[in-house]
């Protein structure tokens, strides 16, 4: 062969369409290539002479006319690259429309054809493997093997979430929640999402029995199976939704880490389903969101133990934290601290890849300049933690109260929340159904919402304008680091003698909470929370008020809150007052 990781390309015959090409070749300039473009309506003996010329590896044509004229062209590209010998060993791309794709690939001569219905991450698939210097840099890269007809989803069988997310680079992952009314119900849908290609990461929906109470049969209650998910019961129901994901592009599965009982659930879901990413709240699923009853202090000490219990493994973490403090009407101050101390303790415990969440529209009235602002203070918090054993992966995602029941607005909030996470140049995106404001998605929305996300990022990655450059997202960026540092240093006081690292003790951070350092409105009267910050939505941030609705800056909030534990930390998370 010649010069490795060279292509020429051109459009052929009288062919004088070249945008198809053009987009082409730049996507292959992005993973190294060199190339070599001849322009509109080049002559097949002129495509294969410069291929000899320059000795490039790779030959593209583009063909987007008629299939009767088509074939005739193909022939000619088949012939003169078979009788030539100096075209020996060369490798041949077709792209044209879907009647001429299909018979570039009876022709037998190219190992790659794009119809343009595949997507361009199937396109920077094939052109990642095909830069790979052999099968050992594929495999190191997570790159798929060249796939024949330029779109052969089982290219991802077998891959890891990392090696996912490598092999689609700069696309990022789409990820959606499923669960059904049944478990048989549940994954002939998944086996359809497969089949579909859309989706990398089928999030299983389980329903609430399950989540709590999945090793306590005799706690499950009867009247709530399939309360909010599909009723899992058995090892072998999540063996059977993970057999059905093993078709169409091969989608990896996760699941929550249930509300009790985690390191078994943890076992489980790695044996079962191969868990791509476990989600644990640092905070949360125990007295103070009613998930369960476990006290607040105990929930905090195991939850960091099955955090670091998927760290020693080597498994992705997220920690689903942050948001839930918003879908209480909590000051935005409060979800940036938040974000930074799940990530802390994430780090803390050892775990190498950190999934940060990003979920816009939290509370709905939001605006976007301030929701960006807020996302952009937690990714400066959370990514000033980052380094070789500590890598960020950001993961955005539309508000789930955000959607209205109208399906046709809903569709639209859709677009625009895929759009403005795509300003945080995310690895994933979580796609939301858009039905969900009306009805559980089944496989036909969720395979209909991502596509629809997906022409979204389709465009927004040819070049999105900088909504991050606003003066106004810039100003309140700048404001919320500052506020959630004074806040991050003030529940660093709040740790009792001889603790080294108030940020991941558990009686400190229960203190926090307790005496109203992280609070949220919607936790008024809870036994575990203070429930005293009012917050109003002002200007589009969701902001704490003193009782004439003025804005209180964060130091000032702070000075009113006790500095110390009026009780011992159980006393206010007991089951007794639950």
């Amino acid at each position: 062969m010649g010069t490795p990781k060279t292509i020429v390309a051109a459009a052929v015959g009288d062919c004088v369409h070249v945008a198809g090409v053009l987009g082409f070749l730049r996507l292959a300039e992005e993973q190294g290539f060199r190339t070599v473009f001849l322009g509109p309506a080049v002559p097949v003996d002129k495509l294969c002479d410069a291929a000899i010329e320059v000795d490039a590896e790779f030959v593209a044509a583009g063909y987007r006319l008629g299939p009767v004229a088509g074939r005739q062209i193909l022939l000619q590209l088949k012939k003169r690259a078979e009788t030539d010998p100096a075209l020996a060993g060369r490798r041949w791309v077709f792209g044209g429309t879907p009647p001429v794709a299909a018979l570039a690939r009876e022709a037998g001569l190219f190992e790659a054809v794009f119809s343009g219905e595949e997507d361009i991450d199937e396109i920077i698939g094939y052109l990642k493997a095909a830069a790979s210097p052999g099968a050992g840099g594929a495999a190191h890269l997570g790159a798929v093997p060249a796939d024949p007809a330029g779109r052969d989803p089982a290219r991802f069988a077998g891959l890891n979430l990392l090696q996912r997310l490598l092999s689609k680079s700069p696309y990022p992952l789409l990820r959606h929640h499923f669960g059904r009314q049944t478990v048989g119900e549940t994954a002939d849908g998944i086996r359809r999402i497969a089949e579909a290609g859309v989706l990398d990461v089928v999030s299983i929906g389980p329903d609430q029995n399950a989540q709590a109470s999945f090793f306590h049969p005799e706690d499950q209650d009867p009247a709530q199976d399939s309360a909010g998910g599909v009723p899992l019961r058995t090892e072998e129901d999540l063996r059977t939704l993970y057999t059905a994901a093993q078709a169409g592009n091969h989608p990896l599965l996760r699941c929550y880490s249930g509300t009790r009982d985690l390191l078994p659930m943890a076992r489980l879901l790695a044996d079962t389903i191969h868990n791509a990413w476990a989600a644990i709240p640092l905070f949360w699923y125990n007295v103070l969101d009613g998930r369960s009853e476990r006290p607040l202090i105990e929930a905090i000490a195991e939850n960091q133990a099955a955090i670091g219990w998927h760290a020693e493994r080597g498994v992705p973490v997220e920690v689903n934290e942050a948001h839930h403090w918003s879908l209480r009407d909590a000051p935005d101050v409060v979800a940036v601290a938040a974000a930074y101390l799940a990530a802390y303790n994430a780090k803390a415990l050892g775990v190498g890849d950190y999934i940060a969440q990003y979920m816009f529209n939290t509370p709905p009235l939001t605006s976007a300049r301030m929701d960006l602002a807020k996302m952009l203070a937690k990714a400066d918090l959370i990514e000033s933690l980052a380094g070789p054993r500590f890598r960020v992966y950001r993961q955005v995602r539309a508000g789930l109260a955000s959607f209205p029941p109208d399906l046709f607005l809903a569709k639209g909030q859709l677009a625009y929340a895929t759009s403005l996470g795509m300003a945080l140049r995310p690895h994933i995106v979580h796609v939301v159904g858009y039905s969900e404001g009306h009805h559980v998605a089944g496989p036909d929305e969720v395979i209909e919402s991502c596509k629809i996300a997906r022409g979204v990022i389709r465009s927004t990655l040819e070049g999105l304008p900088d909504p991050a450059a606003d003066p106004a997202v810039q100003e309140r960026r700048w404001e919320l680091k500052q506020e959630a540092g004074v806040l991050i240093e003030a529940i660093r006081r709040l740790a009792p003698a001889g603790v080294v690292d108030p940020l991941t003790d558990p009686e400190t951070l229960t203190r926090a909470v307790a005496l109203g350092y992280l609070d949220a409105p919607h936790l008024k009267g809870n036994p575990a929370a203070a429930g005293r910050v009012v917050t109003r939505m002002i200007d589009g941030a969701c902001v704490a008020v003193d009782p004439d609705g003025r804005p209180v800056p964060e130091e000032r909030r702070l000075r009113s809150l006790p500095v110390a534990d009026p009780q011992p930390a159980a006393g206010n998370n007991g089951r007794e007052r639950c």
